[in-house]
């Protein structure tokens, strides 16, 4: 008789995406088995609020339509596990993702001691491996922080929008700080618009030394030691009077060696603004490259590692190792002149949460040059970026040879400023954004005088000039203004800015942010019914109050029925209150071929269109076609998003009809590595997204539809 087979025995790690399953299966090997979850399992439902506000704000959670096939699988696969090790991402979504795993587990009678949280900063194999010998259990405090602010959104979103979509337009929305945010835009433009330009004067003095050989310039700065701005051309010809034919005298001169202290590694936000700068990234785009390297990327055919730590962090902390791994790197390529001391250590900042470090690489051998290859031109840049700002925060401050003279003329002051690079220290590896400000503006050298020196003005050149308003935003900015102001948390930057551009609550016109006619309505009727939600010092105090549930374990019931109670009783005053608000249709500057109107946008079940003004008497509507950055397969011209007329998108060329391409999911700029066809983007029935090749008979669509089938029969 044949002996039975038997059973594998595994340890099972659940994780949330694919492509970090598959860089951890190969540093677990045999035993364990990787698998994702593939974001969050079980939320509050879509289609309601979800929420019990009667019987202390309890949340209705049900598992996300499409998910189950998912879920069950996991329940199967961790049946079968001796243990079961949840090692979502360090944050508080990964967190809650975990209990919610955990939970829907034990219903199928797993022992809740068989089922660990572990969690890692990076994906390497000590990382990995050091989580999985030091498992521990689901922190709660962690869950209920993200509970509260999801019963909190959830409120505020659910509540408020169907009141815009009555007093305003269907499809509008409200955020508890998506809102906030736009308000901080409208304010911007309202400060730029009743902006009121002051005038004021500049004064150079072009001089020379005595022997005429050593010219350099001096900028007014007052008289004696007070301070003094011309703000009129009379004032400017007084002092102009005053000078005429009189020396410069040197009465003071001061030489310093400067250093300028390198900047802190990288959290979400600074590196968000730097990406912005420096390579033109949206904070959407920053976040997705940055989630790639994160997760794992194949550096060879045999190895995938993760690149950097993970990317949603408002520390500057760094680890023993990691300084340790960058002063042998800095000495070896820089010199010992370029390693300090002692590693270098930056201040917490108040409010942050400091579980994990900061955004630096995870192999400090690993430099941007010997992964070129491996690396998509994003990737490649973003972590160029992220390397050279963590290898300089290890370095030695810049230094430069400085140099004022203060001169006198009749009593009025002058000062003339020179500043050198001395020593590049930690800009040898990183470099600002712009060039270095104090060498921009000091002169390129200063001639050796002394105090009592008189000098020869050549020439006195004034200049009018006028105040500028304050500039609008960019993504970058609004970052920078954000985190400043204690709105929202790293995690939420990219959502935010993406939401209210999608809403067209704002738009972007050459990288900045201006308010759209419809975001400054929504944030006029906020502000004069719901000041509280529109609020920065309101809406930073309640950032507080829930990362306290976090960290001081409050009550997050109470923290969300503390601003319930007020904000229902604003809702129902504002439910009377408010009058229907008439919204002008926005021009699409395009002509009605049939009467001449301009037609304008407007929105209807399948989303905006455009039509004629003159409807009824005239009925000439029109779909808006959306370019697709993906030239066409058949001619080279213009892929464009269309409506059907049942509303359904599709795709197609813009030279219709000599060329006939066509295509119901969405084409992009990816070849198939086994077929060589064109990629396309598919939406499964559960809504997610993967990738499948437009070559129906490719072999890895056939994959696809076998890995569907098995998960519907799970």
């Amino acid at each position: 008789m044949a002996k039975a087979k038997t059973k594998e025995k595994y340890n099972l790690v659940i994780v949330e995406s694919p492509a970090k399953a598959k860089t951890i299966e190969k540093f677990l090997g045999k035993g364990f088995k990787v698998t994702a979850s593939n974001g969050h399992l079980i939320d509050l439902p879509k289609s309601k609020l979800g929420v019990d506000v009667e019987n202390e704000f309890t949340p209705k959670y049900i598992v996300i339509r499409g998910r189950t096939p998912i879920l069950n699988d996991l329940k199967a696969q961790a049946q079968k596990a001796e243990e079961v090790y949840l090692a979502t991402d360090p944050d508080r979504e990964g967190e809650a993702i975990s209990w919610h795993i955990s939970n829907a587990l034990c219903e199928k009678g797993k022992d809740p001691k068989y089922i660990r949280r572990i969690e890692f900063n990076e994906i390497t194999q000590n990382a990995v491996t050091h989580a999985i010998g030091n498992p521990r259990n689901i922190d709660i405090d962690k869950v209920n922080a993200q509970q509260a602010r999801r019963v909190l959104d959830r409120l505020v979103g659910y509540k408020l929008s169907p009141l815009l979509w009555i007093k305003v337009k269907r499809g509008l929305s409200a955020g508890r700080v998506q809102s906030v945010t736009v308000r901080l835009i409208v304010d911007r433009e309202e400060e730029i618009r009743n902006f009121v330009p002051e005038e004021y004067w500049t004064i150079q003095a072009d001089l020379t030394d005595l022997s005429g050989k050593h010219p350099f310039t001096a900028i007014f700065y007052g008289k004696g030691k007070k301070k003094i701005v011309p703000v009129s051309q009379q004032e400017v010809d007084a002092i102009l009077a005053d000078i005429k034919g009189k020396e410069f005298v040197i009465v003071n001169m001061k030489k310093a060696l400067k250093r300028r202290n390198p900047f802190a590694p990288f959290t979400t936000s600074t590196l968000q603004q730097d990406a912005a700068r420096k390579l033109g990234f949206t904070t959407k785009r920053t976040m997705v490259v940055a989630q790639g390297l994160y997760e794992g990327i194949k550096i060879s055919e045999t190895e995938a590692v993760g690149l950097i730590t993970y990317m949603r962090t408002d520390s500057t902390r760094i680890s023993k190792e990691a300084q340790a791994a960058a002063r042998g790197y800095i000495l070896k390529t820089y010199g010992e002149e370029f390693v300090p001391q002692k590693p270098n250590m930056y201040a917490r900042k108040k409010n942050i949460q400091d579980a994990h470090e900061a955004i630096r690489p995870t192999y400090i051998k690993y430099t941007p040059e010997s992964l070129r290859a491996r690396l998509s031109t994003d990737q490649y840049k973003l972590y160029s970026l992220i390397y050279s700002r963590f290898v300089a925060s290890q370095m030695t401050p810049a230094q430069y040879n400085t140099m004022s003279y203060e001169l006198e003329a009749d009593g009025y002051l002058f000062r003339a400023n020179f500043s050198k690079l001395k020593f590049k220290g930690y800009r040898a590896a990183y470099q600002e954004a712009d060039k270095d400000v104090e060498e921009k503006k000091s002169n390129a050298v200063l001639p050796p005088m002394k105090e009592g020196d008189h000098c020869i003005a050549k020439q006195i050149e004034t200049k009018q000039n006028y105040t500028s308003p304050p500039a609008r935003y960019t993504e970058s900015s609004l970052v920078r203004m954000l985190e400043e102001k204690g709105i929202g948390r790293p995690s939420t930057y990219a959502p935010i800015i993406s939401t209210i551009l999608e809403r067209k609550y704002v738009k972007k016109e050459k990288r900045l942010i201006y308010p759209t006619e419809l975001g400054e309505i929504v944030t006029k009727l906020m502000r004069e019914n719901f000041p509280e939600i529109v609020d920065v010092k309101f809406t930073a105090e309640m950032e507080e109050k829930l990362d306290a549930v976090e960290s001081e374990g409050q009550n997050w019931k109470s923290v969300v029925g503390d601003f319930y109670g007020p904000f229902e009783k604003q809702l129902e005053k504002a439910e009377k209150e408010i009058t229907h608000v008439h919204l002008p249709d926005r021009p699409a500057g395009i002509i009605c071929e049939f009467c001449g109107a301009e037609m304008v946008y407007k929105n209807g079940r399948f989303g905006e269109f455009i039509a004629c003004p003159n409807y009824p008497a005239c009925k000439n509507t029109k779909t808006i076609k959306k370019a697709i950055k993906m030239p066409c397969p058949k001619c080279g011209g213009k892929i464009l998003q269309k409506r059907s007329k049942k509303g359904n998108i599709f795709y197609g060329c813009e030279n219709y009809p000599k060329c006939d391409f066509v295509s119901w999911d969405m084409p992009i700029e990816e070849k198939c590595p086994v077929c060589g066809s064109h990629m396309t983007l598919k939406r499964s029935r559960g809504k997610s997204v993967y990738k499948k090749c437009s070559n129906e008979d490719c072999p890895t669509n056939q994959r696809h539809k076998k890995e569907n089938t098995n998960a519907r029969k799970g």
